[in-house]
């Protein structure tokens, strides 16, 4: 009887793979997500970066174009991460609240 019990709870290989393709797809949209935030950050940093170091006297004495590559690459990265988690969170809770009859206001 206990062993039976253990069988009925033990999940079935085909949820499995539908959890693990959920899965995928929602680190794929987080990473697609995370790249066009990257992006979008990068030029918005960059030409402000740049034009400082060539406008400014202070920038002009202090950001060397490793400095100017630190700060694009630094604020690309954390844009990437930030929205790649927040994407993949949202899916997730998106995809969780599925089975039930809860409106989804995101």
């Amino acid at each position: 009887m206990a062993r039976d019990l253990h069988l009925a709870n033990k999940p079935s290989l085909s949820s499995v793979d539908q959890k693990l393709a959920l899965a995928k797809r929602c680190s794929l949209e987080g990473a697609l997500a995370g790249a066009k935030a990257a992006v979008i950050a990068t030029i918005a940093t960059a030409i402000p970066t740049v034009a400082s170091a060539r406008m400014l006297p202070w920038g002009r004495a202090n950001l060397n174009p490793t400095a100017q590559a630190l700060i694009v690459s630094t604020v690309a990265g954390m844009a990437y991460f930030i929205v790649a988690d927040k994407t993949i969170l949202a899916t997730a809770r998106r995809n969780s609240f599925n089975g039930t009859d809860q409106p989804h206001n995101f």
